[in-house]
């Protein structure tokens, strides 16, 4: 059901070719989105779900990543003991070390493997260490006996050193004990401050949405915090108080809500032959960085067990999940940042030339600051080498750049064509308002022609369910430069929206080294 809604949205939104081939790299776009409800400063909300938005706007740490930073932590302790033993007993010499390494590092993953068989990752065992503290040692030992003797086979005068192996396995379960403490108080203390939480929108009320309520604060160790309810129906068919929550307001006010608040996840509390309403209402809700699942504890149509996911025992139907999520999302800030730093070591240089080529060339600032859409229609302000003359500059991009434009300056020109006037978003990528691939970032407040984009594209918005990049899928593809007609938003839309749902990092790698490449055509670079 998923990937067929999805494709019937896409297809409605974009005719045309969504991979048609091009030549022209990713680095300068004056087209412009239009600006959501949130990012305006106006609100169409009820003050009432106005207030209760704002409650919910600090940002939260997913419970998911929990599980992987505790494998990883233990990881990690287990080879420091190790790698602390074999200095401080063997000598700090390379070659004491590189003995050692194999033994540690394959115990360590040894002991991972056995503390996952064991459950110890799940959540109750990471939340009361008194729990998970026989499993801890059980899986430590097993891992340390089936280790060690791999020492046996390694060339030594001595044989195995006693000390070490005593230091190694004292100090594991010395380590794991406290790191297993360490993380609890942790989790405890991100739970009450409400920074440990998955939040949870429901649409529709009545009896489904109280039954589904009554099912999720059933759930043992939930974390879920149901933030309010939203149905369009009146209050003598949906009450104003489900289950104890509120109905914040109709399907309308749905979007502009998870905007401004921090909502982690949407479920759909209606039957599932209520097609046409639930379809209407993905139309909206797609758009958003957001998981969004059907209840399916009440139905009576059953599906395969793998159709479904649960949260804690009550099931649900997967209809669109949350694109570059947990450590997805924790790997591709890694990627940005590690080759973001390398483009500065490498770009410095030219950076600094050109810096110095804008502040002789004419009067005005070195850097010119624009307004765009960022990740969920958020504003961001984007940092680019000034172009053109200042008393001529236009921040919010209404008027398109074009070929021998009289307001780029000589030096701009080069700039832009060559696009080492956007060298500078290299500084948004570490700030974390861009990533180096993604959707282009659009101005704000520009426009082509007299229609602003999300007029042209019912689902231009969904772009806007990642960071926005540097570079992206489009424009290596030719989707470059001026936007001067329909087709040119439709397609690069398109292209944005495939790169989303393919999204790998792979992927980003592909288009990064294929970006200087199509740099060498500028025949939209103007």
């Amino acid at each position: 059901m998923t990937q067929t809604a999805r494709e019937t949205m896409t297809q409605a939104s974009f005719p045309g070719n969504p991979d048609a081939e091009g030549s022209r790299p990713a680095t300068q776009s004056v087209a412009a989105g239009h600006p959501a409800p949130a990012a305006t400063g106006t609100s169409t909300l009820n003050p009432f779900a106005l207030r209760i938005a704002e409650q919910f706007r600090s940002e939260t740490y997913r419970p998911t990543l929990v599980p992987g930073l505790a494998r990883l932590m233990d990881f990690l302790l287990l080879v420091a003991v190790g790698s602390g033993a074999t200095m401080v007993l063997e000598g700090d010499s390379l070659a004491a070390w590189l003995r050692f390494a194999p033994v540690f590092t394959g115990g360590a993953l040894l002991a991972v493997l056995f503390l996952q068989l064991a459950d110890a990752y799940q959540r109750p065992a990471l939340k009361g260490v008194r729990r998970a503290l026989m499993r801890l040692l059980l899986a430590w030992v097993l891992a340390f006996a089936l280790a060690t003797p791999t020492l046996i086979l390694l060339p030594s005068e001595q044989g195995p050193p006693l000390r070490w192996l005593a230091a190694w396995l004292c100090g594991g379960v010395l380590m794991l004990c406290f790191g297993r403490v360490a993380l609890s108080a942790a989790i405890s203390r991100w739970a009450r401050k409400g920074q440990m939480e998955r939040r949870v929108v429901i649409i529709g009320g009545g009896e489904p949405a109280k039954g589904l309520i009554r099912a999720l604060e059933a759930q043992r160790d939930g974390d879920i915090r149901i933030c309010g309810i939203f149905d369009d129906r009146r209050s003598d068919r949906s009450p104003e108080i489900i289950a104890g929550y509120p109905k914040l307001g109709t399907f309308a006010e749905l979007v502009e809500f998870c905007r401004l608040a921090r909502v982690d996840m949407l479920i759909i509390a209606l039957p599932l032959s209520a097609e046409r309403r639930i379809l209407t209402l993905l139309r909206k809700l797609w758009v958003l960085p957001i998981d969004i699942r059907l209840a399916a504890h009440a139905n009576n149509l059953r599906f395969r067990p793998r159709n479904y996911s649960h949260i804690g025992q009550v099931a649900m139907l997967d209809i669109f999940d949350k694109p570059i999520a947990d450590w997805d999302s924790v790997a591709k800030r890694i990627f940005d940042v590690t080759f973001t730093l390398l483009a500065l070591m490498l770009f410095w240089p030219v950076m600094i030339a050109a810096a110095i080529a804008v502040k002789f060339s004419s009067p005005g600032p070195v850097f010119f600051k624009q307004k765009r859409h960022g990740f969920n229609n958020e504003e961001i302000e984007v940092l680019k080498f000034r172009s053109m003359y200042t008393n001529q500059s236009d921040p919010s991009a209404r008027r398109a750049v074009t070929r021998d434009d009289p307001r780029v300056t000589p030096i701009g020109r080069f700039l832009r064509k060559s696009s080492i006037d956007e060298l500078p978003q290299l500084f948004n990528v570490l700030k974390g308002d861009l990533s180096l691939v993604g959707p282009r970032p659009h101005a704000v407040a520009g426009q082509t022609a007299d229609r602003t984009y999300v007029e042209i594209v019912e689902s231009y918005f969904a772009r806007h369910r990642v960071k926005p990049g540097v570079t992206g899928w489009a424009q290596i593809n030719g989707w470059r430069g001026e936007i001067d007609s329909d087709d040119k938003i439709r397609f690069r839309t398109a292209h944005d929206l495939y790169y989303i749902e393919n999204w790998s990092l792979w992927f980003d790698l592909k288009i990064l080294l294929l970006t200087p490449i199509r740099l060498l055509n500028t025949e939209n670079a103007y």
